[in-house]
């Protein structure tokens, strides 16, 4: 079955196969990140694995926020406290020992979550912590990662994923009623044979051959290549690999880490290939038996890379160019997560006085007095009642952490040049990211300027309605009042720094200022004070972009953008569409 299977795999049959081949051997192939559309997608496809697991395999679900001493081990404070000596407890981790740990909504977990998970998925042991939390428990477990994530930015970790056998992308079709390809018996049975199953050299020269060609970079993704080959091998009852095995582990491992696409099959095939014997060079007929011909070395290369046509990921085909990756990181935040206030999610404690300012965390403050109750006298007048000796040196004080608000402020001309020129296509690319800067949660303020002085038609708000409204009433015509606009901008700018956000402003302009700063018209006053407005803007730092929206480049513009210390953007005969890809790709991501 599993040569019919690996040889024709559709996105269903992807799944079944993974499926399979995990519970298999769940550690040994640390896992799968599995995306869907709907949650219960994603919950009948974990249905079908635990119903392939071994009898008594462990699951259990982590919750993202779990504390350390949940996750790793720790001390049980009720049990602590109900026997009056330290009782070390079991994290979830080692409590699952063996088996599969689920972790929804994986793209959001913290770095430290991920850091603990990968750290465990290497070494397969815990290391409780705090005093008296016990020593280190074997946790040899596999993670299901189901990643939530809307859009191409937003993934779970890398660092997490890398160390995960399965990358697979759920549609409808995995939700219907129809019946399993593999069933517990057969898994069972492959179970017992994997660790006789073997694979040539040829075969693990290949399936090196094609990483590289895809630009796979990691050997932990080859390693598990190797492994899966394997276990389809076990599926089908056969103790050997054959080229059909391997064409199903480079379509289930190697085609949804591809980074790139060969130039060519034929070349990626030619450099790789061994040189052919010279024509005076004994030839070792035994040696032929063992390494496959160059054409047959091609042909199985060949099969590999259309297997893995259907696994690439989105924007990545074999007709299609090769894009050029994003720079930067998650969920397209440009601030960092800032920490010591008294909001936020928490992330873990320390000693301190809650008196402070800080917010004592209860139950980590009886944790840390628990263990010394036995050391410490009874409180006066409460000898014989059940109580919690607690001391200044006890208390925890939570650390908190929240996210870096951004603030997005669009400078929009209005006047009678640029509404000439491009006021409709400003207007749509506008449109266009307000809503992707309302998609990260970011506050936007809109000015507008014409006539003799700049407008802030809405101060920063994250009512993506209202500034659509604001921007939709905007009239055309009028003088270039380009320093009034750096002045308001600078003044928004001022009152998002007091609140700690950060800032991007964005100057939709031909910059041609023809007003000056107290409205008298005049290009050269009109001209320096443009260009001392921007000289006070560019000192608050920040991000600046510069759209120019004359009909070819201007050096008028560019002299500007250099002012502002602005990214220019020249986009001549665009559309809004072209104004917004330009600006969310100048736009600073957060660090990766």
């Amino acid at each position: 079955m599993a040569e019919t299977v690996a040889s024709s795999l559709d996105a269903r049959t992807q799944a079944e196969l993974a499926a399979a081949v995990l519970a298999i051997d769940p550690v040994g192939f640390g896992g799968a990140v599995v995306r869907a559309p709907r949650a219960d997608l994603a919950e009948a496809w974990l249905a079908r694995i635990r119903s392939l697991l071994a009898e008594g395999t462990p699951v259990a679900r982590l919750p993202i926020s779990i504390p350390d001493d949940r996750l790793l081990g720790g001390l049980d404070l009720a049990m602590t406290l109900a026997t009056g000596r330290p009782v070390a407890e079991r994290g979830l981790l080692a409590r699952t020992d063996g088996g599969l740990v689920i972790l929804p909504c994986a793209e959001r977990a913290s770095d430290g979550l991920i850091a603990r998970l990968t750290s465990v998925l290497d070494t397969q042991v815990t290391a409780p912590r705090g005093p008296f939390a016990g020593e280190p428990q074997p946790a040899r477990i596999a993670v299901i990662a189901l990643d939530e994530g809307d859009g191409i930015e937003e993934r779970s970790a890398p660092a997490l994923t890398d160390r995960l056998a399965f990358h697979l992308i759920l549609g409808s079709a995995h939700g219907d009623a129809s019946p399993s390809l593999f069933s517990a018996a057969d898994v069972a049975a492959a179970r017992s044979r994997l660790p006789k199953v073997a694979i040539a050299s040829a075969h693990i020269a290949t399936l090196v051959t094609v990483a590289i060609a895809f630009g796979i970079d990691s050997l932990r993704a080859v390693a598990f290549a190797v492994r899966v080959a394997r276990g389809i091998a076990a599926l089908d009852g056969r103790t050997q690999v054959t080229d059909d095995d391997c064409q199903g582990a480079a379509a289930l491992v190697l085609g949804p880490r591809a980074t790139r696409i060969p130039a060519t099959a034929e070349s990626a095939a030619d450099a790789s290939a061994p040189p052919p014997p010279a024509a005076d060079e004994p030839r070792d007929d035994n040696a032929r038996d063992e390494m496959p011909s160059p054409e047959e070395m091609r042909a199985l290369e060949d099969l590999m890379i259309q297997a893995m046509r259907t696994t690439l990921p989105i924007g990545l085909t074999i007709d299609a160019p090769t894009p050029t990756p994003r720079q930067g990181g998650s969920a397209g935040r440009s601030g960092e997560d800032r920490s010591g206030g008294l909001r936020g999610r928490q992330v873990g404690t320390r000693r301190g006085d809650p008196r402070g300012g800080g917010r004592l965390d209860l139950l980590e403050t009886l944790r840390a007095a628990a263990p010394w109750q036995r050391l410490r006298p009874p409180i006066a007048g409460q000898e014989g009642r059940v109580s919690v000796r607690v001391r200044p040196d006890d208390f925890r004080i939570r650390r908190l952490i929240e996210p870096a608000g951004t603030t997005a402020i669009f400078v929009v001309d209005a006047s009678g040049s640029a509404a000439l020129h491009r006021m409709a296509e400003a207007k749509g690319a506008v449109e266009l990211l307000l809503a992707e800067a309302y998609s990260r949660r970011d506050a936007v303020g809109l000015i507008a300027f014409r006539g003799t002085a700049a407008e802030v038609l809405l101060p920063p708000t994250r009512a993506i309605a209202a500034a659509k409204r604001a921007l939709a009433a905007l009239p055309g015509g009028g003088g270039t009042p380009l320093a009034s606009a750096i002045d308001r901008a600078r003044e928004l700018v001022v009152q998002a720094r007091r609140t700690g956000n950060d800032t991007i402003v964005v100057f939709l302009t031909d910059a041609r200022a023809n007003i000056a700063r107290d409205g008298a018209p005049g290009r050269p006053q009109a001209e320096a004070d443009a260009e001392a407005s921007a000289s006070a803007l560019r000192a608050l730092g920040g991000t600046t972009v510069l759209i120019d929206t004359s009909p070819r480049a201007s050096e008028t513009a560019q002299r500007m953008a250099t002012a502002l210390g602005a990214r220019y953007v020249a986009l001549p005969r665009t559309d809004a569409q072209g104004i917004h890809a330009a600006v969310s790709a100048a736009m600073p991501r957060g660090p990766a």
